[in-house]
């Protein structure tokens, strides 16, 4: 047995901090969070000073019986568990259960897995930090209490589902999600005229090229824009001035949590998560620091292997020390950015890492860069007949600096049409004459602001002040899993557009199309995610107030620096919180998601549009008519907000007779599973690209022939009248009776095709009696 005993949270972790510490140590892991609140009663104890009540959760009783014998048999045992608030709140679960002082506990931390990184650690241990500690109990504690008492209000007062669910972070996520939506939905675009010339000179090489002028404002209307143009008819054009600036772009600062996630999701295409659970496995194998942080800070020996990195791969003249200062004020801990461990190395080997270790290193070295030394060049060409101005502009590259390595990336709100005016220019004079080859008008069309992807929706929480970085990946996936968002693609729509084009002294005008609209990866509110905003929004706007959000974040600060209580701060939020949740409880009607679009002109029945059991659907009818009311489900790029009385009308074509074949009626319907084609008593899935109210029979047929094929494949023995089939699946041979699958006996396993009647109830019968353990969830990462 080792003289110490090194408790990490991670396997991987452990695996390499032991090869570092070499035969005195032995490190062990405790797989995250050892204890959380009872699920009773919230697990709080709120008259008592809201002082919590903790639990060991079945899955983590082996591993803490595991750890208390260690602890036992060793000399010394160390806490080497995150340098952040939920780390240090590991630890203190760790002294609690395994019987360690934690006033006498060495505590170790580090955010880099090096050999010098941990044996410094070891040489200078610390105790336990309880304000940290407190800090991370604080926002646990207030998140279950805004949860535990505002989900059972949505229930009571939402007929939708119970499986409905609010929280401090995720329903203000919500909110930002569904405002941008509406702005979408209420914005009209506005449309104007945008002038460009294009002209020919010559370059250095005596080569005609063309180049772009822009013209000196944008017409409102196709008129302005004409009359313009016949202005221009007949007319000289020649340089009247030119300028000539010097500038310069300076590289970002390297990355935060928040900044790495949205660079691997513009860069990449990751999402949130995944970029969190690849940085935590490059943190784990020692390759960079660690990943949760809001620090732009660099430690002298990072700036010195930087330096060194770029004098070696570059020259000195790449090389410039900065110093980067944090705009956020209560950056959590004394951490570092995320950087690589070891500069020389510019890739690791790791196929599954490698794209984002490459992404974080040119980020790293990128950052100590030297400025990229630009000349802009503008040009003002004087139009002979109306003396209005059109100006040219180009940059010309002098110094790459740090654009050598690494050019940041841009979200579609920051794009905006100037990024696509700079070209490059030919050698132009002053009273240089120029020939026009054309002079176009084109229609261009206002545009609302973007959806918010993953990583856009991060930065915006981020300027917000709400959460921090461990908090942003689990609540995007969050709100995902509840229903509220959801992440798809939508495809853009056909628009005109009009074009003046003077060419030759004469005008010509032609109408084009351009597709709008289209975005890929976007965040989209559901209808439950509105309504649920909505209601929250009415009874609990100080909960939803992005303003109050952000002030219980730097209230959990001030916990972590010592400067507040962390049960009279919870105290301060309950008083009120509860009473509103009373008050609601009380007085607020149940909610029902309904919007009428209008009356059938049939019967005269109204048409709602409503959420219901399986999602939003269209009924016309009410439920208390004789006749039983018609139900159609809603597409899932339809909302209820914004559905019209038309398209809700066309839901109601399913189910559609396709016609006959093999002499039986074929019929496209959507269920709860999605659209599917029936035929001959039995229902086949649609694929994805095949639209119920579209398709045809010449496409279900053959997909009807393929699945039953397969179908074939997989039947071993079926029981027509019990409806009880024995299967061929993915890990061996089972039973299915109806929608439920039975797992058959080991020693049954070979023999499946013999198996009788008897023999499938009777195993149906064991398994119904004797249902196996559920398995607990796997762990779930800090990461995600």
């Amino acid at each position: 047995m080792a003289k110490n005993l090194v408790i990490v949270e991670s396997p991987a972790k452990a695996k390499t901090i032991e090869k570092i510490l070499g035969k005195d140590f032995e490190v062990k892991s405790c797989f995250g969070h050892i204890r959380d609140l009872e699920k009773d009663d919230m697990g709080i104890d709120i008259p008592n000073n809201f002082k919590p009540k903790y639990t060991i959760p079945e899955d983590k009783e082996k591993i803490v019986k595991e750890l208390k014998k260690l602890a036992k048999e060793t000399e010394e045992v160390w806490l080497a568990t995150d340098e952040d608030r939920e780390g240090e709140a590991i630890s203190w679960h760790l002294c609690e259960v395994l019987g360690l002082d934690p006033d006498v506990t060495k505590r170790i931390v580090f955010h880099e897995i090096t050999k010098p990184a941990i044996e410094k650690a070891v040489q200078q241990p610390r105790l336990l930090d309880m304000n940290l500690v407190n800090a991370q109990q604080a926002r646990r504690i207030l998140d279950r209490i805004v949860g535990f008492e505002l989900s059972p209000v949505l229930w009571r007062k939402m007929s939708m589902r119970n499986s409905l669910s609010a929280g401090r972070v995720q329903s203000v996520a919500v909110r930002l999600i569904v405002e941008r939506e509406r702005e979408i939905n209420t914005f009209n675009a506005v449309s104007s005229f945008r002038v460009e010339a294009f002209f020919t000179a010559k370059d250095l090489q005596g080569k005609n090229i063309t180049f772009k002028a822009e013209g000196p404002t944008r017409f409102k209307t196709a008129e302005d824009a004409e009359k313009f143009l016949e202005q221009c008819i007949g007319a000289a054009y020649s340089v009247k001035d030119i300028q000539v600036k010097p500038g310069k772009k300076s590289p970002a600062a390297p990355f935060t949590t928040s900044t790495l996630q949205q660079e691997a999701s513009r860069k990449l295409g990751y999402s949130v998560s995944k970029t969190m659970l690849l940085a935590q496995k490059l943190y784990e194998s020692g390759k960079i620091t660690y990943m949760r942080t809001d620090s732009v800070n660099l430690s002298d020996t990072a700036l010195a292997d930087i330096q060194n990195a770029i004098t070696t791969n570059y020259g000195q003249k790449y090389h410039q020390h900065r110093k980067f200062k944090n705009k956020n004020e209560s950056a959590q801990e004394a951490h570092e950015a995320i950087r690589p461990t070891y500069m020389e190395n510019a890739s690791v080997d790791d196929s599954d890492t490698k794209k984002l270790y490459e992404l974080i290193w040119k980020r790293t070295i990128a950052s100590q860069m030297s400025d990229a030394e630009l000349e802009k060049t503008i040009a003002k060409i004087d139009i002979s007949t109306n003396h209005e101005e059109l100006t040219a502009s180009g940059e010309v590259l002098k110094f790459d600096g740090f654009l050598k390595v690494y050019m940041e990336g841009k979200d579609d709100e920051d794009v905006s049409d100037e990024d696509e005016n700079d070209g490059s220019l030919p050698p132009l004079a002053v009273k240089q004459v120029l020939d026009l080859k054309e002079m176009k008008a084109t229609e261009r069309f206002t545009r609302p602001a973007p959806r918010y992807t993953e990583a856009s929706l991060v930065k915006k929480l981020e300027e917000l002040g709400i959460g921090r970085p461990s908090t942003y990946a689990p609540t995007i996936t969050t709100v995902q899993k509840r229903g509220y968002v959801e992440k798809r693609d939508k495809e853009g729509v056909k628009r005109d557009f009009r074009i003046l084009n003077l060419k030759a002294d004469k005008i010509t005008k032609i109408t084009d199309t351009e597709n709008t609209g289209a975005e890929k990866s976007k965040l989209f509110p559901t209808d439950l995610g509105m309504i649920v905003t909505d209601f929250l929004n009415q009874y609990f706007g100080s909960v939803m107030d992005y303003g109050f959000t952000a002030k219980i974040e730097g209230e959990f600060d001030e916990v972590a620096h010592g400067k507040k209580v962390w049960n009279k701060m919870l105290n301060d939020f309950y008083t009120p919180f509860h009473k509103d949740v009373e008050n609601t409880l009380e007085k607020a009607e149940r909610v029902k998601g309904e919007r009428l679009l209008g009356t059938d002109a049939e019967t005269g029945k109204p048409i709602v549009a409503r959420m219901g059991r399986y999602g939003p659907m269209i009924q016309i009818g009410k439920a208390e008519d004789e006749e039983k009311p018609k139900f159609a489900k809603m597409k899932s790029t339809q909302s209820i907000e914004t559905i019209t009385l038309e398209e809700a009308m066309e839901l109601f074509k399913l189910p559609r007779n396709l016609g006959k074949f093999e002499d039986e009626d074929v019929l496209v319907n959507i269920g709860r599973f999605g659209p599917y084609a029936a035929h001959d008593k039995k229902f086949y899935s649609l694929k994805k690209e095949m639209d119920p109210y579209t398709v045809e029979l010449d496409e279900i047929a053959p997909l009807i022939v393929e699945k039953r094929a397969a179908k074939d494949e997989r039947t071993i023995k079926i029981f027509e009248k019990e409806k009880i089939q024995i299967l061929k699946g993915p890990y061996g041979p089972y039973i299915k009776q109806g929608l439920r699958n039975y797992k058959i006996p080991k020693e049954k396993i070979d023999t499946a095709a013999d198996i009788t009647l008897e023999e499938a109830k009777a195993i149906i019968e064991d398994v119904k009696a004797n249902p196996p353990k559920k398995k607990a969830p796997p762990r779930k990462k800090k990461a995600e």
